[in-house]
């Protein structure tokens, strides 16, 4: 009896477990796909601005180019958004959201002349601009 009531337990943690995780995977999903983002200083002595392409899947983020560039972060289901980016000793971390098409957010970071902060603007890359 014991064991049956185990197994019940087991089997609808599980199930428990597999509902709740599908929210998030069909939410990451609206999200997957090639992204441009630009990323502009607004304080501090960094450059004017950045052009990353990155890419979403299954709510991770990763840069999409063979530059020693260290880019990794993930989307929330609520869309909500955490990148960290490292070249080197520079770095910055960004905060924001992207919908299924867009995004905003900000970053702040050190550059080799002292600390930056800014703004990030994203926008989804067509299937024709994915094919050039």
């Amino acid at each position: 009896m014991q064991c049956i009531k185990n197994s019940v337990i087991l089997a609808a943690l599980l199930a428990g477990a597999a509902i709740a995780g599908q929210p998030h995977a069909a939410f990451a999903a609206i999200q997957d796909g090639n992204w441009s983002v630009l990323i502009v200083t607004e304080k501090g002595t960094c450059d004017r601005g950045y052009r990353y392409n990155v890419r979403v899947a299954n709510g991770q983020v990763s840069y999409q180019s063979a530059a020693a560039i260290n880019l990794a972060g993930t989307v929330a289901p609520d869309g909500a958004i955490k990148v960290s980016i490292k070249v080197g000793e520079k770095g910055a971390n960004g905060t924001g959201r992207l919908s299924d098409n867009s995004g905003t957010g900000t970053w702040h970071g050190v550059g080799s002349s002292g600390t930056c902060a800014g703004h990030w603007e994203a926008e989804r890359r067509s299937s024709l601009l994915e094919a050039k």
